[in-house]
């Protein structure tokens, strides 16, 4: 089944969202609560991938960053030329979401969607 890697995800985000720990054993339980054959070998790379992420940081920036685009374009518009330190600031914040952003799609490609 081609969405099954979504549901580990969802599972994980349910744990999260519940303020459980997203441990082997409650991913295992959430899966097995769904009907779902449970994959120990799925359960234990998204557990040590999940290890190493904000999650809270990264599920703020998939919200803002559909938001981000048009406030940043208007905001673009009137403005004067930007400060060389902004664009430093601006250039570390892009390699810092970049990397969250390879660590998420790296996810992504664990589980098949």
């Amino acid at each position: 089944m081609p969405q099954e890697g979504k549901a580990y995800i969802h599972a994980a985000l349910a744990l999260y969202f519940a303020g459980k720990p997203i441990t082997e054993e409650s991913l295992r339980s959430v899966i097995e609560a769904i009907g779902l054959n449970v994959d120990d070998v799925r359960i234990k790379m998204l557990v040590a991938s999940l290890s190493e992420i904000n999650i809270e940081e990264v599920l703020k920036q998939a919200v803002a960053a559909p938001v981000a685009a048009p406030v940043a374009a208007q905001a673009a518009a009137p403005a004067a030329a930007p400060v060389a330190e902004e664009k430093k600031e601006e250039k570390k914040e892009e390699e810092e979401k970049k990397e969250e952003v390879d660590i998420a799609s790296g996810l992504e490609s664990l589980f098949g969607f």
